[in-house]
Parts: C-alpha cells; sequence; structure tokens
C-alpha cells in the first residue's frame, strides 16, 4: 500500500532541497512524479525554490479551498481531464511531491491521504510543524496525526544547538504579532532557534 510521508523541519533544514532530490531520483530511474505546493505560497512563484540556489516549476499549483485529489487527478491524467487514470498515454504517477505543505487545510491533507491509500501514489509532503508565535499550522497538524510515516529534517540554531522554532523579523526587528502566513520576502524573513534562544529573545514566552 502507498503511504503518506511528512518529513519537517525548521527552517533552512533543506526541505526544498530534499524534495528536488527526491524527484531527481525518481527520474533517473525513468519513474514519472509530480511537483506541487500551495497556492498561498508565492515565494519563487510557481516555482520550488531551494537555499541553494536550485529551483524547478511545479507540475500545478493547489488552489485555496481546492479538493487537492481532483486537482491531482486532473494532472495525473494528462491533457483529458475526464479519462481514466488507467487508460491514459502517460506513464502512471510514481510519486506526489508537496512542498510547503503546512499551507494545505487539514482538508486536501485529507486528500492527499486518500490519494496514497486509494488511487496508490506514494505521497510525500514536505513543510515546517509551527509558525513564529511556536503554534502549529493546521496543515502540519493534520500531517502530524494521519501520515503514515514522520521525519524530521534537522538544522541548527546561531548556538549550534539543533533548532526548533521559527522566528519572524521585518528587518533586523524580531516580531510576536501579525498574521500566521507571512511569506519570506524583502521585508519578511525567518530564523530558526533552538529553544533557549528562543525564549532568550521573546522574554521567557512560548507563543502570544
Amino acid at each position: 500500500m502507498a503511504k503518506l510521508y511528512f518529513r519537517y523541519g525548521a527552517m533552512n533544514s533543506g526541505k526544498s532541497t530534499g524534495l528536488l532530490q527526491a524527484a531527481f531520483n525518481y527520474e533517473e530511474r525513468g519513474q514519472r512524479v509530480l511537483l506541487t505546493k500551495p497556492g498561498v505560497d508565492t515565494k519563487g512563484e510557481t516555482s520550488i525554490v531551494s537555499r541553494l540556489g536550485v529551483s524547478r516549476e511545479v507540475d500545478f499549483v493547489i488552489p485555496p479551498d481546492a479538493d487537492a485529489r481532483r486537482v491531482f487527478a486532473m494532472h495525473a491524467r494528462g491533457d483529458d481531464p475526464d479519462a481514466l487514470l488507467e487508460h491514459v498515454d502517460q506513464a502512471p504517477v510514481a510519486c506526489l511531491l508537496v512542498d510547503e505543505a503546512q499551507f494545505l487545510s487539514p482538508e486536501q491533507v485529507d486528500d492527499l491521504f486518500r490519494i496514497a491509500v486509494l488511487d496508490g501514489v506514494p505521497v510525500i509532503a514536505y513543510g515546517i510543524r509551527t509558525d513564529f508565535r511556536t503554534r502549529a499550522f493546521p496543515g502540519a497538524a493534520r500531517l502530524l496525526e494521519i501520515a503514515h510515516a514522520l521525519e524530521e529534517l534537522k538544522t541548527i540554531c546561531r548556538c549550534g544547538r539543533k533548532a526548533l522554532f521559527n522566528t519572524r523579523k521585518i528587518g533586523d526587528t524580531v516580531v510576536f504579532d501579525g498574521e500566521q502566513v507571512a511569506i519570506e520576502g524583502a521585508e519578511v524573513w525567518y530564523e530558526s532557534l533552538c529553544g533557549s534562544c528562543y525564549l532568550e529573545i521573546s522574554g521567557g514566552q512560548l507563543g502570544p
């Protein structure tokens, strides 16, 4: 049975790099993969961008509130959205790779589970668990609840310990208020910190 995998880690833990490497590994062996990400993630527009400078266009974007399984099926079928998956000329999809999966809704994560279990296509989702206030993203929380397998991707804090949390910065100022989703860009950026450094910066507070 195909499975749903969740590979998670703090910012800068190599999630997008790992996804692109996984896609390369499948394709090197002649297997077809589909890459996707939530539409809310505007970084790189319709591309997955690694901090190492590697990027790749996704095969499709999952719009907010869309049925992720239906969107996947349309792209797996190719040009004919009404064709049955077993009656298409294209090779079957060997794996669905999802970047920034924390931005999916819980219902869309359930769709990923159905793709794995009912459609027999392994799904590997990459994302972070918590926001800058240490609160779980709804999509990540659902992945932690139902994924068949969990894998933590590790990175280090400025002090050398394992990073656990993500702090949001606007310019050089660390902020603890604001919307849960703020895509990294020219004004907003993030730093991964261990628990000790996070508490030092937050004045001993976890979350708002």
